[in-house]
């Protein structure tokens, strides 16, 4: 038996001469010297690459041959198709351009010879439009005006379309005029400029049924802002105008009277209900109004009640007081009674010069600041006229027509 403190001896061995002996001859070739030899030649491999220039790759002309052999293989038939729609298109295009053109120059040529404030909308249908130039005749043209001057009013606008208009031109860039067979349009006559342009911009109106319009405003006479309130009854006159018949005129004077002027006896200048029915309790007013004798005469009132009344203001009141006796007042001209009794008007109320300006506002001068008409211009050829009136929302609206006009010439 060995002792556990026993250990077995080795010869030393230099380490440097096992390092020498290595030297002396080839080693076997392992599996590790397999792998360092195979890895060697791959490293070659991949510099050798890494030698050759680098270039991008060429997208372009793979594509290219892509699109080509596409376009090329279409059928001849789809490829002439392509092409009429391309075609059509350019075609489509001019024809539009050529009609703005038209148009454009034609607004131009009618503002100029009306003599208009603006150029007017015109509207060429049909297409496409060269070929009805190459013919020369257009199938239909409508032309738009704003604001055409008539008479004391504006025409808010004037709308006419023409059929189977006959060009005279000597090419399609050279128009001289136009022959329209037959016209039809419309005219609007705006409420909103008549309230603009008539009556000092202090009257309005408004449409009262198929054709009458209502009047409503102030008139100022004299310093005084007089209510004004009349009816216009609207009426062809002849072929080319229209024409107002002022009915219903009267001007109120406060709450004081109201005037209506005409000869007639319920015209005139007449105190109010309320005016009349004061005197009952004014005794000044009352006693000079009963002291004329020609008052007294048209209140058909006894000349006993009256000098009793003058004697007696419980007597007067009772006189002044009744039904008829207001009614009869209020039948007074006092227009008739200002020429002889100025103070008499006075006193009930009346400012002296506006007694001597309404005489002057007679029938016909207030008719005529209120009056609608108008008259279309006479066409140099053919013939134009109005066809129906009617009293709308807006405004009055005139239809008309025409047949062998000329545009254009001279």
């Amino acid at each position: 038996m060995r002792s556990p403190h026993h250990i077995t001896a080795h010869p030393y061995t230099n380490p440097y001469e096992e390092l020498a002996s290595l030297d002396e001859g080839p080693l076997d070739a392992g599996p590790l010297d397999e792998f360092l030899v195979e890895d060697t030649e791959r490293e070659r491999e991949e510099a050798g690459a890494q030698d050759d220039p680098w270039a991008p790759p060429n997208h372009r002309r793979g594509g290219r041959r892509k699109r080509r052999g596409r376009l090329a293989g279409l059928p001849l038939a789809l490829k002439a198709v392509v092409a009429l729609v391309v075609l059509a298109s350019f075609l489509g295009l001019a024809d539009r351009w050529a009609l703005l053109y038209a148009e454009r120059r034609a607004a131009d040529t009618l503002k100029t010879r009306l003599d208009l404030a603006a150029a007017p909308e015109v509207e060429i249908d049909g297409f496409p439009f060269l070929t009805q130039l190459a013919d020369e005749r257009l199938d239909s043209v409508k032309v738009t005006v704003p604001d055409v001057a008539a008479d004391r009013v504006s025409l808010a606008q004037v709308t006419a379309t023409a059929s189977d208009v006959r060009l005279d031109a000597d090419g399609p860039t050279s128009v001289h005029g136009a022959d329209v067979p037959r016209l039809e349009g419309d005219v609007l006559l705006s409420f909103a400029d008549l309230n603009r342009e008539l009556g000092a911009s202090q009257v309005t109106f408004t449409g009262e049924g198929h054709d009458r319009v209502r009047a409503r405003g102030t008139l100022p006479v004299a310093g005084h802002d007089l209510r004004l309130r009349a009816e216009a009854r609207i009426v062809r006159d002849g072929d080319r105008g229209i024409a107002t018949h002022i009915g219903g005129m009267r001007l109120d004077i406060g709450d004081l009277a109201t005037y209506r002027p005409g000869a007639r006896t319920s015209q005139g200048l007449h105190l109010s209900g309320k005016s009349a029915a004061r005197l009952a309790h004014e005794t000044r007013k009352a006693k000079a109004l009963l002291s004329i004798p020609a008052v007294v005469r048209r209140l058909g009132v006894p000349d006993s009640l009256v000098r009793e009344a003058l004697r007696n203001e419980d007597r007067l009141t009772e006189i002044t007081g009744t039904p008829r006796f207001v009614r009869q007042a209020m039948r007074l001209n006092l227009v008739d009674l200002a020429l002889d009794h100025p103070r008499l008007l006075s006193l009930l109320g009346f400012d002296p010069a506006l007694l001597d300006a309404l005489p002057r506002l007679t029938r016909p001068v207030l008719a005529d600041q209120l009056s609608l008409g108008f008259r279309l211009p006479e066409p140099p050829s053919g013939q134009l006229r109005l066809r129906d009136v009617r009293v709308e929302k807006d405004g009055i609206r005139v239809r008309l027509e025409g047949a062998d006009l000329a545009v254009g010439r001279s």
